[in-house]
């Protein structure tokens, strides 16, 4: 979707203007695995509209192929404003039975075209440091995007890569959108290894979560008395659990699970999750650890520190993580190197504003990575340190201009 930046701090009602980008969970991951050197396909679809074309247009000058984004003539294409400062994760607490508490009467209602983040005083941010954080608007409702389903994404589209790489935004936009996820999950002969970024937006469960209770009062049914296969269903944290428990590769922010589940902790969501071969648990500035299920059943547990980073945004970090295991995992690199390049590709967004960063080369990336763990622990980040030459780059220039003509 395309996202509007505010081009100062403060309250959405104080900004005073906002610069437009290109934002998306699955998109983001596209155009890092993109950039990294890989053959990445985005399938969505979008309005037939000035945000559709320009959406579509920066999406494929990254290098992704967009041949299968659909041109919705009387949808609009997504778009949300967001202020400076973390992403809220969800301001209610788990219910005993691990869904969501009351919306509260400030929910609203369905069909509204905009939701609203709650907005908390602050929270530790990836530093460790007191952030404020984000309001977030959303006009998603109705958009093209919201009408995906399984009639208009085959599965040959989504099942044609190595990899399939989903997110639980998608699911909370719509009942055919979660009816598409759960056709893509599902086991099958041929599927490919299918990737799941937990992604939980509060707001927009919230929303969907409303507007499940209200089609049918709760009754299975819809306003005109049909029978409705997602009305009175799951609510939004048990339609996030069965997905997760379909893949083959699940990320999951340690916040996320405590405020979408009640579990806390590395071992109690791998304990919640035990179906995944690969479930990889990411801990804010403490760094990710990964459980990989070994023949016999039991795990290989990997642990690898986050870099220090001065951050500029937060936004957009996840999916560059999940880009940059993606991209190790494709490399087939052990699973130590790939969450550092999950760290890597994390650090190049958390310092500039955007959702997405400017990746180190491959073979710059590499040599990071393959520092022993003291050097690893001495890296430092700031804004504009993907531009930096590195130290073999800064001697070879050194030397060419000290070697004099013979």
């Amino acid at each position: 979707m395309v996202t509007f930046l505010p081009s100062r701090a403060g309250r959405l009602a104080d900004v005073p203007s906002f610069a437009r980008d290109i934002g998306g969970a699955e998109s983001n991951v596209a155009c890092g695995l993109a950039r990294a050197g890989h053959s990445a396909r985005w399938i969505s679809r979008v309005g037939a509209d000035g945000f559709g074309e320009h959406l579509v247009r920066e999406i494929a000058a990254t290098g992704v192929d967009t041949r299968y984004v659909q041109r919705d003539p009387h949808r609009p294409t997504g778009i949300y404003f967001r202020t400076a400062g973390e992403r809220a994760v969800g301001s209610e607490p788990a219910g005993p039975e691990g869904a969501a508490g009351a919306a509260g009467p400030d929910a609203p209602d369905a069909s509204d075209r905009l939701d609203v983040s709650d907005v908390s005083d602050a929270s530790d941010g990836p530093d460790g440091a007191a952030e404020p954080l984000a309001e977030v608007l959303y006009y998603r409702a109705g958009s093209a995007a919201a009408a995906m389903s399984p009639a208009l994404v085959p599965r040959e589209w989504a099942w044609s890569g190595r990899v399939l790489h989903l997110s639980g935004i998608t699911p909370a936009l719509s009942a055919d959108c979660r009816a598409l996820m759960r056709e893509l999950t599902t086991r099958a002969p041929g599927r490919p290894l299918v990737s799941f970024d937990l992604n939980y937006r509060y707001s927009l469960w919230r929303t969907a979560d409303a507007g499940r209770r209200g089609n049918g009062e709760g009754d299975g049914r819809a306003d005109d008395g049909r029978a409705d296969a997602d009305t009175g269903a799951e609510p939004g944290p048990a339609v996030l659990l069965g997905l997760a428990r379909g893949c083959d590769l699940v990320f999951v922010g340690e916040d996320e699970a405590e405020a979408v589940w009640g579990v806390r902790g590395p071992e109690a969501i791998r304990a919640a999750l035990p179906e995944p071969e690969l479930l990889v648990v990411k801990q804010g500035s403490a760094g990710a650890t990964a459980y990989a299920r070994r023949p016999d059943g039991t795990d290989a547990v990997t642990f690898e520190p986050a870099l220090r980073v001065d951050v500029v945004a937060p936004v957009g970090a996840g999916d560059a993580f999940a880009a940059g295991f993606l991209s190790g995992t494709l490399r087939g690199l052990p699973i130590a190197e790939r969450l550092r390049h999950g760290h890597l590709m994390a650090a190049a967004v958390l310092t500039v504003p955007g959702d997405l960063g400017t990746p180190l080369s491959r073979e710059r990336a590499d040599r990071l990575v393959a520092l022993d763990a003291a050097e690893w622990g001495t890296l430092r980040f700031g804004p504009g340190w993907t531009d930096l030459p590195s130290p073999a780059e800064k001697w070879a220039e050194t030397a060419a201009v000290e070697v004099p003509d013979p």
